[in-house]
């Protein structure tokens, strides 16, 4: 049918330790859809927040659509994200009682051809978590060299 589209939010998992994951819809305009299946969109810099009980994606960027007219779409605005009544109750409970936040992971297109975006509940994480993190992946990088050098 059509290419998937996946756009990756690489520092999400860097910067915080994700809790609990949860796959929502999006509500777009035609414009919008057209750029995200051309792969024109950034979710680097956004995170979720609730507004009258209900999700939105704040400061996602989605390029304007090149063949668009004057109907076109603005790049970034609020973005109303779709889950299930139970999910979003218990999102907001974490969210006000523990402190937790809500950041986008990943923006594909399923078989349908339809937008979702991968979300999830997170605590953020403190700079020798981060550096914890780092000596962990370096650690495993030189093993599999060592193991590759092994078995060649």
């Amino acid at each position: 049918m059509q290419k998937t589209v996946n756009i990756q939010n690489k520092r999400a998992r860097f910067d915080f330790e994700l809790i609990e994951t949860y796959s929502a819809g999006i509500v777009l305009t035609g414009t919008e859809i057209k750029s995200i299946r051309a792969g024109k969109a950034t979710i680097t810099e956004s995170f979720c927040e609730f507004h009258n009980n209900e999700l939105f994606l704040i400061n996602s960027y989605i390029e304007e659509y090149t063949f668009g007219n004057q109907f076109n779409h603005k790049s970034r605005s609020e973005r109303k994200l779709l889950l299930q009544k139970r999910e979003l109750r218990s999102l907001y409970k974490s969210v006000q009682t523990k402190g937790l936040t809500i950041v986008p992971l990943r923006l594909f297109t399923n078989e349908k051809g339809l937008a979702k975006l991968d979300i999830a509940l997170a605590r953020g994480k403190k700079t020798y978590d981060k550096r914890e993190t780092l000596k962990a992946s370096d650690t495993k990088r030189d093993l599999d060299r060592i193991k590759k050098a092994f078995n060649s």
